[in-house]
């Protein structure tokens, strides 16, 4: 495998992952760096039957956990109230700059694996298949992770922007 055309293929989209973790751009370029240091360590032991960037964003997304134990930064993980079901496309709002701006700041408070899911899907653009292989989870625990996460987003701005 060439390594130096997976990286230039594929740093801006593990930056941006990482960035939407980290909500921090200086985080996320160490954290970047540092998952193609161990992609590179490891690149014999890809089988190529993962998709290359989900294997990246499992790098990524362990790397950044790491980060966060080693820096002590590490949030809980418990799970959220179940979600009413009207929750509309909020993906269409991000085109609207405010709207946007308000789903950014709330998307650097969300819990994981929320913040997660919701930013490999509509910023990484990865499958329910490809996040759940991730995860290590079922497609459906994806989908429904994913629309969790937009009920929140959408109480959220429902609620005028308070939590």
């Amino acid at each position: 495998m060439d390594f130096e055309g997976i990286y230039r293929r594929y740093f801006k989209d593990v930056y941006h992952f990482t960035c939407g973790l980290a909500g921090d751009a200086d985080v996320a370029e160490e954290v970047t760096q540092e998952t193609f240091a161990k992609a590179l360590r490891t690149i014999d032991s890809f089988d190529g039957s993962k998709d290359i960037r989900a294997w990246l964003f499992t790098i990524a997304r362990n790397t950044f956990y790491s980060y966060c134990r080693k820096n002590g930064l590490m949030t809980g993980t418990e799970p959220p109230d179940m979600p009413d079901t009207r929750a509309p496309d909020v993906v269409i709002s991000l085109t609207n700059s405010d709207d946007a701006l308000h789903i950014h700041r709330f998307l650097h408070q969300m819990r994981e694996p929320y913040k997660e899911v919701f930013n490999l899907r509509v910023f990484g653009e990865l499958s329910f298949e490809q996040i759940a292989r991730i995860f290590g989870k079922s497609p459906g625990w994806a989908r429904v992770t994913y629309y969790r996460a937009k009920q929140m987003i959408v109480e959220y701005l429902e609620s005028g922007g308070q939590q």
